[in-house]
């Protein structure tokens, strides 16, 4: 939501920043409404809660907070870069995502779940254009392709896995009252 909320002014007409800024918090608050669902229907009784040894039960290890660091030196460390290079500003934004992505990317085999790797993917490239954009004379849409695109993927993917992962919880819930 922040990636567009900051993303989605100019060179935008006004109206459809504004509308992408609506949407973008629209989307966070069905994110929220939903885990908020997940939760009581785990803590009613209605449904178990997984278990396991997966990803959510070692998922803050060593190789994690590796990640975090790497990810923090490399995000001030670019910035700083830039400011020095004396890069156009929008380049930040680009950094950003290709970052955040890369960080999705590499997390995947640490927590032994893949398919967290397409987000990094996706905010990766939408990173490396935007980079690749700022030596252009469409510096200025920068924001928008690494930016609002970015942030648009990443909630409607959240968007998508809360939808699926409320909707098990509901056929489960469904079967046990059947049962």
């Amino acid at each position: 939501m922040i990636f567009v909320l900051i993303n989605a002014a100019d060179p935008l007409n006004a109206v459809a920043g504004g509308v992408l800024r609506v949407l973008a918090v629209l989307g966070l608050i069905g994110v929220v409404v939903m885990w908020f669902l997940g939760v009581r229907r785990v803590k009613t009784g209605r449904v178990r809660p997984v278990e396991g040894s997966g990803p959510a039960a070692s998922m803050f290890t060593r190789g994690y907070w590796l990640v975090v660091v790497a990810e923090a030196v490399l995000l001030y460390g670019g910035l700083q870069v830039f400011r020095v290079l004396e890069w156009p500003e929008q380049a930040n934004v680009a950094w950003i995502a290709l970052v955040v992505g890369v960080h999705f990317i590499v997390l995947a085999p640490v927590w032994k779940q893949w398919s967290i790797a397409v987000p990094g993917v996706v905010l990766t490239l939408l990173g490396v254009v935007g980079l690749v954009m700022t030596a252009t004379s469409a510096v200025a849409w920068v924001p928008f392709v690494s930016g609002v695109l970015s942030g648009v993927f990443l909630l409607a993917g959240c968007l998508t896995f809360s939808w699926r992962g409320l909707a098990a919880l509901t056929s489960q819930d469904e079967v046990t009252v059947v049962a």
